[in-house]
């Protein structure tokens, strides 16, 4: 079981299960807080590839010895291959009892690691809020990142705790049944951005084409949109609701119609897109009847 030098959890040995984009970052960011990954999993082209660049030390071996030489074991699967993950594992024996079992998924808690708790595991959720794209960046923001915690006793809090805190994170606990809405959450904010900044792109290098430019500069309409977005984002962490601006919160009915008509010339989708965040919008900001009118046309 795992020992306790004040705060600090001892050195553990650490298996990953997975060593894909986040299961890497997380075992360079434990080895940079002393504990040694012992072992990792990798199948596909690029776990394998990640494995040896991040963490070349590691040996690449099977999912059981992997299991079975960790004392704390990070299963970075997938979230659709979690349960079947544990319940193998528990059916094998593979994980010694003792061993700290902590997933990496938002949408899951602990219950989906009862079968290996049961065999005397202690389970976690933790969860970086974060998104990963396999680049240098996934482990230079670690240290700034929030996760989300789950355990099943004040135990396993201060276990999760304390390893969130060695790798510079911040822990805060969500509760078993609000794991799904937590990543509702995170998902409609780190997604959905993403799909909403691309469509604007599309339409801006569509608007400054070359009747104005010639070849458009390469990058233009990234540098276009990028200290306005980046400027929204800060305004709305600092100041909520209280950051909207445009058409639909000042309430110039015109404007979205005209809006709507020109993104429906490009991409009808795009259009339907701007349609429904601008209906959200409009509610948010008790915008006039106009704008809704408009909205339902």
């Amino acid at each position: 079981m795992l020992q306790f030098d004040g705060l600090r959890p001892a050195r553990l040995k650490v298996g990953i299960i997975s060593a894909g984009r986040v299961g890497t970052a997380l075992g360079v960011a434990l080895e940079r807080a002393d504990h040694v990954v012992v072992a990792c999993s990798a199948i596909s082209d690029t776990s394998l590839r990640l494995a040896r660049d991040r963490l070349p030390d590691t040996p690449i071996l099977p999912v059981a010895d992997v299991a079975h030489s960790a004392e704390l074991l990070l299963l970075a699967v997938p979230d659709t291959e979690l349960a079947a993950l544990a319940s193998g594992l528990a059916a094998t024996s593979a994980v010694r009892a003792g061993t700290i079992v902590a997933h990496t998924s938002g949408t899951n808690g602990i219950s989906v690691l009862a079968p290996l708790a049961g065999h005397g595991c202690v389970p976690l959720a933790l969860h970086p809020a974060m998104t990963f794209t396999g680049s240098d960046e996934d482990i230079t923001r670690l240290p700034d990142t929030c996760f989300g915690i789950t355990a099943a006793d004040e135990v396993g809090y201060a276990i999760a705790q304390a390893l969130v805190l060695e790798i510079g994170g911040e822990p805060f606990r969500v509760r078993e049944e609000a794991r799904m809405l937590y990543h509702a959450a995170l998902a409609h904010a780190g997604n959905h951005i993403v799909a909403v900044l691309a469509d604007a792109l599309e339409a801006l290098r569509s608007a400054c084409d070359g009747e104005f430019f010639g070849d458009l500069p390469i990058g233009l309409a990234e540098r276009i949109l990028g200290p306005l977005a980046r400027a929204a984002l800060e305004n709305t962490l600092r100041h909520g609701q209280d950051a909207l601006t445009g058409p639909v919160a000042r309430g110039d009915a015109a404007a979205v119609a005209g809006h709507l008509a020109a993104l429906a010339k490009l991409d009808p989708q795009l259009a339907q897109a701007y349609r429904s965040n601008a209906l959200r919008t409009a509610q948010r900001a008790h915008a006039p009847d106009e704008i809704f009118e408009v909205l339902a046309g």
